[in-house]
């Protein structure tokens, strides 16, 4: 198949354009820069020079399929970059890929686009999206999604993945900040990390990408799960392990953790500060409130299972 990545220079269109291409497919790879091109390049795909501001459907060509990975997931930045990102680029990715004629649309999305604050048990895809969350990733993922399985139709099917705490080789966000907390000593847990999550190895996400490119019900969304659940403590403990770092213990409420991350929020705002605030509100929700998912309908229609587990995925980080 002939296959359309965005975000290919990141850890999951990375992840999923080498095992692609391994898997003999014929991938070009949005590129915007010439370190772009080199990285596209050694994952053996093609790069094709554009954004998600300029891409026409010349650019995608007669790809069959396009993978869109791109996304705005700093935890930070200017109050429009994830709307301009997630949603304007999104909705602009979907029109050239019609306009070009491709059949198929596969989204990364997130649990955060069911998120507003609160806790979710066990929660499956009949849970409403939150485009209104007070979280603006959460909120611009949430209408993202809204707009691609929205344009689900006959000869154009949509498919939404949604994994929840990506981790694995690759990663370019997650671990780096718990090695840079831990070195310079600022570590610290909300409510003991005590918070229980669902989580999602790259390896099994990248499974998933694959199953979508013929499996799935066109307009769908998906949670895209390891097995099991396990607290924030001990899988960002155990993954710490593995650089051969001790956390500290040291923890803070989760009421204090929200209002130090609005009342930081609200300060780098009002001071216009270009640096990025010790906790947003974002992160203190993030890191405290129970998130465990229910991967059964990818199991149904996916024919999805993980193929690695949590402990393999350890050892082997």
């Amino acid at each position: 198949m002939r296959i359309f990545v965005t975000g290919a220079s990141g850890f999951v269109g990375g992840a999923a354009t080498s095992a692609l291409v391994a898997g003999g497919h014929e991938v070009l790879a949005m590129s915007r820069s010439s370190k772009s091109d080199i990285m596209i390049r050694k994952l053996g795909a093609v790069p094709i020079r554009c954004d998600l501001e300029n891409i026409t459907p010349d650019h995608i060509g007669n790809c069959q399929a396009v993978l869109h990975c791109a996304a705005f997931v700093e935890a930070w930045g200017p109050k429009d970059a994830w709307y301009q990102a997630n949603v304007v680029g999104t909705r602009t990715m979907l029109d050239r890929a019609m306009t070009a004629g491709a059949s198929r649309f596969i989204h990364i999305g997130t649990e955060a686009a069911i998120c507003h604050g609160q806790d979710l048990h066990d929660a499956d895809e009949t849970v409403p999206l939150a485009p209104d969350s007070p979280y603006p990733y959460c909120a611009t993922k949430a209408q993202a999604e809204r707009l691609v399985r929205d344009a689900n139709r006959d000869g154009f099917a949509t498919i939404v993945l949604r994994p929840r705490f990506i981790w694995g080789p690759g990663d370019t966000t997650l671990l780096p900040m718990i090695e840079a907390m831990a070195g310079a000593g600022k570590w610290m847990w909300i409510n003991h990390g005590r918070a229980m999550t669902s989580t999602t190895h790259i390896d099994n996400l990248v499974h998933a990408i694959k199953l979508a490119l013929t499996k799935g019900i066109g307009g769908a969304a998906y949670f895209i799960l390891d097995d099991g659940i396990i607290s924030m403590k001990g899988m960002i403990t155990a993954m710490a392990k593995t650089r051969n770092l001790t956390l500290s213990d040291t923890s803070i409420s989760t009421w204090l953790a929200d209002l130090l991350g609005r009342s930081a929020e609200a300060v780098w705002r009002g001071l216009n500060l270009k640096s990025d605030p010790p906790l947003t509100a974002h992160a203190a929700m993030v890191m405290s409130r129970d998130c465990t998912l229910n991967g059964h309908k990818a199991a149904a229609e996916l024919h999805y299972q993980p193929v690695i587990s949590r402990a393999e995925g350890l050892a082997a980080l």
